[in-house]
């Protein structure tokens, strides 16, 4: 008869890299998924500002040699990471931004769950046709979010970015999976839009600022923000004193993680267990904490 004990849970080493990322619920919810899993999780967080191309490619190179799993990626690197790669998923690659990293066999392999974590996220606020949907920013999160809602058969996508070649770059990259076009402004693309989205950092703490004037909302029209520090940003603050339905970033942050995590460990994690320990993060960080 064996002495032995039961076995150790295995170990699963992943992590973020970005900056600032101080304030992720990232460690919290894939921790509790691997603990709900009975694998032994460490989340790490890889904060470093301003990395150039060779610092990144170092970040990445011990990702491949310490035995993570993967990592995941955020702002501003998610299209910095993707020349850096040595493959990457169809769809990270028709939009050339990552969020998540996978490392197998000594290669690393870009996903985009960004894009499958929004458009779960956003199905219940559109209707069965006629969305006309304005995306404010271009960058990684922004193209993850028009790249989801073409997914979802979104006719009328409006791009608004502070620098419009970008914009004018993700609409060309949406030709071929229906209409997008370049707002001229602001107005422009909310003029008889149903949602809006913010894909862009304006609103993240400490920045209180907010990316569309408030008098551009209305009760027609539905809300929905990629920040979730704070919960209820500016615009989403602004959103509900005009009546408008809102969507937080919390739906995003879970089923993005939720995602990622079954690329990592090939394994489909609880949401209802992600979704609680961010919520955990989020009251710890905020006693008036509420999930809108």
């Amino acid at each position: 008869m064996s002495s032995r004990g039961p076995a150790a849970p295995k170990k699963l080493l992943t992590g973020l890299i970005g900056a600032p990322i101080a304030h992720s619920a990232s460690p919290a919810m894939h921790e509790r998924a691997a603990d709900a899993l009975g694998l032994r999780g460490h989340y790490q967080l890889i904060e470093v500002a301003g990395a150039d191309a060779a610092g990144l490619a170092m970040m990445l190179e011990g990702v491949r040699r310490l035995g993570f799993a993967g990592v995941n990626v955020t702002f501003p690197y998610k299209e910095a990471v993707v020349p850096l790669l040595d493959e990457l998923a169809p769809g990270a690659a028709a939009m050339g931004a990552v969020n998540t990293v996978v490392a197998k066999d000594g290669r690393l392999i870009g996903h985009n769950t960004d894009t499958t974590g929004f458009a779960r996220a956003v199905a219940p606020l559109l209707a069965p046709s006629g969305n006309a949907v304005a995306v404010i920013g271009a960058g990684g999160v922004g193209k993850a979010i028009a790249f989801a809602l073409a997914s979802r058969k979104v006719s009328d996508i409006r791009i608004l970015d502070s620098e419009p070649a970008r914009a004018e770059t993700l609409v060309s990259l949406l030709a071929s999976r229906g209409g997008a076009r370049v707002a001229l402004s602001v107005e422009d693309a909310l003029q008889g839009a149903t949602g809006l989205v913010n894909g862009t950092p304006v609103g993240m703490l400490p920045n209180r600022d907010i990316p569309v004037p408030a008098t551009l909302l209305h009760d027609n029209l539905w809300v929905a923000d990629a920040v979730y520090s704070p919960l209820i940003t500016p615009l989403l603050s602004a959103a509900q004193a005009k009546g408008a339905r809102i969507m937080t970033g919390r739906e995003l942050a879970i089923y993005q993680a939720a995602d990622a995590f079954e690329l990592f460990t090939g394994l489909a994690p609880s949401t209802e267990v992600m979704g609680e320990a961010f919520d955990e993060v989020m009251a710890a960080r905020s006693p008036a904490y509420r999930t809108a």
